[in-house]
């Protein structure tokens, strides 16, 4: 484990165990997570180990998220993974594509879609109230692996921040479910996806694994705190905290591509 004080892993916990409560009830865990870690190890740390690190410990709490939920959200649980094998089949492409690419030019144009998508929230209070009755079609499964598996996932290994959010925001658009079970239905899709990218970090050697073992610890009970959060306080509750979600992000975005 890196030379760092009791004072920063102390708040580097706190902030796991936050980032996993976000991350349950609506994604998004990692705009806390992500910048907690880059800003409390070492200097001369690269940055790989911050991203390695980060993914060692999110997919705890995701996992430990998805095993709450399944108990007691009607999860199908067999179409969450045929997503998630596709978004990690995007996630793939999009970091491969990552290297060569510059993704600043792309943040105004998902700044912009987040604000929009705030606002169809906002003016459809009905949005992911409850689901719609039946199970879903096969075309709305198939149009959940191609936008939601392949196209999120891109995104994911493209840019990344936000892709929870944006997961629990198209599943409830195409297979019409209540936000709380696109969330627990999310968190099986973000299992695959942290699964591919920690298996990366961890051949490259990126990961600090006395630290994410310490941190994952306090991020699973955060996680499994947030899940039954959600599933005790409904898709009311999910869509409050979804919306600050995407505001925090858009600043966060903007913060990056015009100041930071």
């Amino acid at each position: 484990m890196p030379d760092i004080s009791l004072t920063t892993v102390v708040l580097l916990c706190v902030a796991a165990l936050a980032a996993g409560w976000i991350d349950a009830v609506v994604g998004g865990g990692g705009l806390l997570l992500l910048p907690a870690l880059l800003l409390g190890l070492p200097a001369g740390t690269p940055a790989a180990h911050a991203l390695g690190t980060n993914k060692a410990v999110a997919i705890v709490g995701t996992a430990g998220a998805a095993v709450t939920y399944a108990r007691k959200a009607p999860v199908d649980v067999r179409t969450a993974v045929r997503i998630g094998l596709a978004a990690l089949a995007g996630s793939s492409g999009g970091a491969f594509l990552a290297a060569g690419m510059s993704t600043e030019v792309l943040k105004p144009v998902i700044m912009v879609v987040l604000l929009a998508v705030a606002a169809f929230v906002i003016l459809r209070p009905a949005f992911g109230a409850a689901p719609a009755p039946g199970p879903a079609t096969r075309r709305q499964i198939l149009a959940a692996i191609g936008l939601a598996g392949l196209g999120i996932g891109f995104y994911d290994g493209l840019i990344g921040p936000g892709t929870g959010t944006f997961l629990v925001l198209a599943l409830t658009a195409l297979l019409h479910l209540d936000l709380v079970t696109a969330s627990a239905t999310a968190k099986i899709v973000n299992c695959c996806t942290n699964a591919g990218a920690l298996a990366m970090f961890a051949w490259q050697g990126a990961v600090l694994w006395q630290l994410g073992a310490l941190m994952a610890v306090f991020n699973l009970a955060g996680a499994m705190l947030g899940a039954r959060t959600a599933l005790k306080r409904g898709s009311g509750f999910v869509r409050v905290v979804l919306l600050t979600v995407v505001f925090a992000l858009v600043a966060n975005m903007a913060y990056e591509q015009w100041v930071g």
